[in-house]
């Protein structure tokens, strides 16, 4: 009989391997954290071990790629170290980060009934599951894989493995939810148009933008969120 693996072995291995091998614009370099710190890898093995160690299928949520202080530091989307502490138990040493992003995410998991019963059901991802840093004014600073046409162009094949990965991790195709209704969406709607790799694609909008312009909107979002997410 075939040895199948559960989840968190699967999500392991796969962040064990990453590797962007596109080619990048001047001034732009990849994040990838699982190399970057030795910190990162054990701390997200111990992530994906409490929370994954089982064969459940879940459904896929997909976001942008890292940022450098939620997964470009945890190695987990949308966890900055101090909701990895407080909300799922688990001490990042050395460092500490606080992501708006991140903040949004876990008050959501919070309405849903808390990191467990939220991760039993959900693996919130990447289309580029890794990040960029672009030298702006003297300083390296977040930067989106659409913020440039060629590197858009470039991270196509590596955002299709990715997702493809995903999939075979025995992810459910039924329903991906997209976080960003614009740019993000347009780049997964097309991808999922040629690859048939979803039956559908449901956007929401981005932790950050709901955070940055929508704050005062914060528990409308949640519920937008929830609703979606029963579905």
């Amino acid at each position: 009989m075939k040895d199948f693996k559960k989840l968190d072995e699967q999500i392991i291995q796969f962040n064990e391997n990453l590797h962007f091998k596109g080619k990048l614009p001047k001034d732009i370099m990849v994040m990838n954290p699982f190399i970057e710190n030795p910190n990162t890898l054990e701390i997200s093995r111990s992530f994906y071990r409490k929370f994954y160690h089982d064969s459940k299928p879940r459904r896929l949520i997909l976001g942008i790629n890292p940022g450098r202080l939620g997964a470009g530091a945890t190695g987990i989307p949308f966890t900055d170290t101090k909701r990895l502490e407080d909300a799922c138990g688990i001490v990042f040493p050395c460092i500490k980060t606080h992501e708006p992003s991140s903040v949004f995410i876990y008050q959501m998991i919070d309405a849903f009934g808390g990191p467990k019963k939220f991760y039993q059901s959900f693996l919130i991802s990447s289309i580029c599951p890794l990040g960029f840093i672009a030298l702006k004014a003297g300083k390296w600073v977040n930067y989106n894989y659409y913020d440039s046409s060629a590197l858009e162009k470039s991270i196509k094949p590596f955002a299709v493995e990715s997702i493809k990965s995903f999939i075979n991790f025995g992810l459910k195709t039924d329903i991906v939810y997209c976080l960003g209704t614009g740019k993000n969406f347009k780049f997964l709607n097309a991808l999922n148009e040629e690859f048939a790799l979803f039956d559908q694609v449901i956007p929401l909008e981005h932790p950050r933008y709901i955070m940055q312009y929508k704050s005062s909107q914060l528990e409308g979002y949640i519920t937008k969120y929830l609703e979606a997410l029963s579905l």
